[in-house]
């Protein structure tokens, strides 16, 4: 973990009347309504209404996180990062709770270089209108959320998590600053929450790979490897979100037509980073849907890569803009949508691809975890190897699966 800073801040809190409100209706105890609604389906997106059980952890979420980005609106970092930005740690004190943020100020000019205006983060990930629960189908402990545009994803994680994630971030930032169109997704800020004197818990906030999810057909997860990886299909008709795995994805394949040697590098590129990072057990998450007639052809699949100047996208990630250093930076034409960086269009489908779930470091824990499963699984594919031979298997999966 980045050392710490000298003499970590903790300051009073601005709180929107709104979240006050919200936080002081809020209920621990689970509604007849909720009870009804978990029963009926398991999986997919709720709305987190009074009387659900993570309503009131989110009306604190989100007071929080109103009163951390109005930090960065009144003092906007300014200059390169500093170590010191890195290793800071502020905590907001609110009435029953705490928020802390860390490193915020190299997320905030994280936010600003992807063209994401404060004030409209601040929006929507404030107290204005609920979260988005997501039950996935995760053998992980933690909690999903989306913001209820869809937009933000946030996710809890464990203390080590943190601590391998602030530890790589001058890394991250410097991959994203050589490589603007990186798959990797965009960590936008990393928070604490404390209630009363409980234990610290914490959650990160990304930008959502499946954004906007309107017309999006299908979701998957991908490892390259085949031990729990299958989901049971929801049934047809029904309105369940559900993100599937490898084995689900057996005889299809992704068409990217011209932008498939784009996206071979790019995940040479980022596997590689992840390599180095010594991390593993990272997720290729997949999504498509159909294009309609009059969005095909939108790019023009005759122009060169090196050639072309990234469309739609802000300034400060369009990187280089001579030929040589766009090659350098494996840029690529942005499609003209939200989300671009996440989005690769081919000849009849939209893509939506980015690489999740970086803070899984091959430690001793994960040493003795692929000892056993080899054991278990002899001749089988499972998650826990070694990154380089991580990095190998989930780069081989995807030219096998793409053309």
């Amino acid at each position: 973990m980045a050392a710490p800073s000298p003499g970590p801040r903790e300051i009073l809190a601005p709180s929107p009347e709104a979240g006050r409100r919200a936080a002081a209706s809020s209920s621990g105890h689970r509604g007849l309504l909720w009870r009804l609604r978990d029963k009926q389906c398991r999986l997919g997106l709720f709305e987190i209404s009074p009387g659900h059980e993570l309503h009131q952890v989110m009306c604190l979420m989100q007071a929080g996180l109103w009163a951390a980005t109005q930090v960065s609106m009144d003092h906007p970092p300014t200059g390169l990062p500093t170590e010191e930005d890195f290793s800071e740690v502020l905590t907001q004190v609110h009435e029953g709770f705490e928020l802390g943020t860390l490193a915020g100020p190299v997320f905030a000019r994280l936010r600003r270089s992807l063209g994401l205006a404060e004030e409209d983060y601040q929006a929507a990930l404030g107290p204005s209108r609920p979260y988005l629960q997501f039950l996935s189908t995760s053998k992980s402990k933690a909690s999903f959320f989306l913001s209820h545009d869809q937009r933000f994803f946030l996710k809890t994680l464990r203390s080590r998590e943190v601590q391998a994630l602030l530890a790589h971030l001058p890394r991250y930032v410097h991959h994203l600053q050589r490589h603007p169109h990186s798959l990797l997704a965009r960590v936008l800020g990393v928070h604490s929450l404390r209630v009363a004197r409980g234990k610290k818990k914490y959650f990160i906030v990304m930008q959502s790979v499946f954004y906007p999810a309107g017309r999006i057909s299908e979701r998957y997860d991908i490892k390259g490897c085949e031990v729990s990886r299958w989901v049971e299909p929801a049934p047809e008709g029904s309105v369940l979100v559900l993100v599937l795995k490898d084995l689900n994805f057996q005889g299809k394949t992704i068409n990217l037509g011209p932008q498939r040697s784009w996206f071979l590098r790019q995940m040479e590129l980022d596997t590689a980073f992840l390599r180095e990072l010594n991390v593993l057990d990272y997720s290729l998450l997949m999504a498509f849907q159909r294009l309609h007639e009059d969005e095909r052809g939108s790019i023009d699949w005759g122009s060169s890569e090196e050639t072309v100047t990234p469309l739609s996208a802000p300034r400060s990630i369009r990187g280089a803009q001579s030929a040589e250093e766009s090659g350098a930076q494996n840029r690529r034409l942005l499609p003209d949508a939200p989300n671009a960086l996440h989005i690769v269009d081919g000849p009849e489908h939209r893509y939506f691809l980015g690489l999740v779930d970086l803070t899984t470091v091959y430690g001793l824990r994960k040493r003795l975890e692929q000892l056993w499963k080899t054991l278990r699984y002899p001749g089988r594919t499972f998650s826990t190897v070694s990154p380089a031979c991580y990095a190998r298997r989930l780069c081989q999966w995807v030219e096998a699966h793409t053309e």
